[in-house]
């Protein structure tokens, strides 16, 4: 069976970072309508859900976990890069291999550490939903899992020449400030 084209490689990746931003939106409407629910209904009718606290919690846990996923792949957590700008080229490349190896160390050991936790906890039933503790733990599993081929990805197009200088530092400043490779590609140079 030949191997898929790039783009069609490309297409899948795309689906499945969308894939993972619509289950982040449905856990987080489901925090929502969990908490929200259990404060209407301590207040107004004077009852509740029993498993809100805890479930909204875990939700809670998972969408964080898989929005570090999500951030990971889009260079998308803060930092601050003021020391990496006063560096070469070649400084740069050195730094940005440097993080992403320590990156790749703890996403192994986060790896390990979850898949030990999940297994160890997997009987274990967590008291108001009486669902397994150790879907708790796997979160920390499915992202170190996800993070590690995004790193190996970023430490390949480094070592094979394919990273642009704009893409040596590897986070953004503010939120509010525009990536430098959207503002490439639409020919705009401000600053």
């Amino acid at each position: 069976m030949p191997a898929p084209s790039a783009s069609a490689t490309h297409r899948i990746v795309d689906a499945y970072y969308w894939s993972l931003k619509l289950v982040m939106a449905v856990l987080l409407a489901a925090m929502v309508v969990l908490v929200f629910g259990n404060v209407l209904l301590r207040y107004v009718f004077n009852s509740g859900i029993a498993i809100s606290e805890e479930l909204s919690r875990w939700l809670f846990v998972w969408t964080v976990f898989l929005g570090a996923i999500v951030g990971l792949r889009e260079h998308a957590h803060l930092g601050v890069d003021s020391f990496v700008k006063m560096l070469s080229p070649m400084g740069r490349k050195i730094c940005y291999a440097l993080s992403h190896a320590l990156m790749l160390y703890a996403s192994v050991l986060l790896t390990e550490g979850s898949w030990k936790q999940t297994v160890l906890n997997w009987d274990t039933t967590a008291p108001a939903s009486g669902l397994s503790v150790g879907l708790f733990y796997a979160a920390g599993l499915v992202f170190g899992a996800a993070s590690i081929p995004i790193l190996l990805h970023d430490l390949y197009r480094l070592l094979s020449g394919q990273l642009a200088t704009s893409e040596l530092i590897a986070i953004s400043e503010s939120e509010e400030q525009v990536p430098a490779t959207s503002t490439a590609a639409n020919g705009n140079d401000r600053q």
